[in-house]
């Protein structure tokens, strides 16, 4: 049995460089974890096959999303929009290559049409028009919170669903929202769905989802604050805008089930997760803050134990100057790009310079081997 978490304590609010110092940039600073071997299980029933990653290309930046006035911007989240094409949902942007560099919008989102992934996503457009507008009117630095940011997206029949952290300072959430969209990502309106910041002990403010075969979203979530372990829900999927159709995973009287009080799943110090089926299985991605790097899980159910299911390390954290395909300097995020396969994953990784302004940016790399 795991002991559920303790409430937590009010975090302090904090700025955009400090929030990520608290996790990548002081295991950086150390020099801990550059190149280490991430060492198998006793009990992994699963054998260890040599991962290749290849880091295929910037995404964003100078050259590749000036032309949509954002070349500095983070996240990247895709999904498969209703009509076939892919939309990326990115966090705060701004249209010089610095962070805080002109023009400040969050949440934005760019297209593609791309089907070819080993060669390099390439954009088809903005949602806005020829430039990324944000996807919704509000004044960052107002009286009540400073930005907004986008959680996952996902898409049930026609219509996408985006979650989204509303921010008063990094670390800060103030509440959380569900919007929706049902022309592809092109507009967004608010389904009236609102979740407070402390609910289930602040563990239900940063999540991922994926629809089954079932009838049921399944969503894993966490705190904002790269400390704390996940915790499990479900809900139908008809009902996703509902807050009160959410049913917790928990372990109580010696037994786990749906409806009991949510017990966390796997502890650890979790930052952007990505949840999806894949393949006939169920992946998970996330940014490991507690060792600096992206590591993936493959699972049999969304229930599965996640302590002995197959894990690896995707991608590694790094130094500055000391960076290749499998290092990556102040890196998070680590989302699955549609068409991926558990052999051959595609993942958008963001990277932030918090001493420099820039690098601020997301880059796709691919990883082979991470299958059973």
């Amino acid at each position: 049995m795991i002991d559920p978490p303790p409430n937590p304590v009010d975090p302090p609010r904090m700025g955009r460089a400090a929030f990520l110092r608290t996790s990548a940039g002081a295991l950086l600073g150390s020099g801990l974890l550059l190149g280490a071997a991430s060492p198998a299980r006793a009990d992994d029933p699963h054998p260890r096959r040599a991962l290749q990653v290849t880091k295929i290309a910037d995404l964003t930046g100078p050259g590749s999303t000036t032309r949509f006035r954002m070349e500095a911007t983070d996240l990247g989240i895709p999904a498969r929009t209703p009509d076939g094409r892919m939309l990326f949902v990115f966090g705060d942007s701004f249209e010089h290559a610095w962070v805080g560099g002109g023009w400040w919008r969050s949440p934005t989102a760019l297209y593609s049409t791309t089907t070819d992934l080993d060669a390099g996503v390439e954009w088809s457009g903005a949602v806005g028009g020829e430039a990324a507008h944000q996807l919704w009117h509000y004044d960052h630095d107002n009286p009540v919170f400073t930005t907004v940011l986008p959680s996952d997206v996902i898409t049930i029949g026609g219509t996408m669903y985006l979650h989204a952290m509303v921010n008063n300072g990094l670390g800060n959430v103030v509440w959380t929202e569900i919007w929706r969209s049902d022309d592809s990502g092109a507009t967004w309106v608010h389904t009236g769905a609102h979740f407070d910041s402390g609910l289930h002990g602040g563990l239900f403010q940063l999540l991922s989802w994926g629809e089954g075969n079932d009838g049921y979203v399944y969503v894993y979530s966490t705190s904002f604050t790269r400390s704390r372990p996940i915790i499990l829900h479900r809900v139908p999927s008809v009902a996703i805008a509902d807050p009160a159709a959410y049913e917790p995973w928990g372990y109580r009287d010696g037994a786990w089930g749906w409806g009991n009080p949510p017990t966390p799943i796997l502890e650890g110090a979790f930052g952007e997760l990505c949840l999806r089926p894949l393949g006939g299985k169920w992946v998970l991605t996330w940014f490991n803050a507690g060792d600096y790097r992206i590591d993936g899980i493959i699972m049999d159910t969304p229930t599965s134990n996640l302590y002995t299911a197959h894990r690896r390390t995707l991608i590694r954290g790094g130094a500055w100057g000391h960076e290749d395909d499998l290092h990556v300097a102040q890196l998070y995020g680590g989302y699955i790009i549609p068409g991926s396969t558990l052999d051959d994953l595609h993942l958008t990784v963001s990277q932030w310079n918090t001493e420099q302004g820039w690098p601020y940016r997301v880059m796709q790399h691919r990883v082979r081997g991470f299958g059973l």
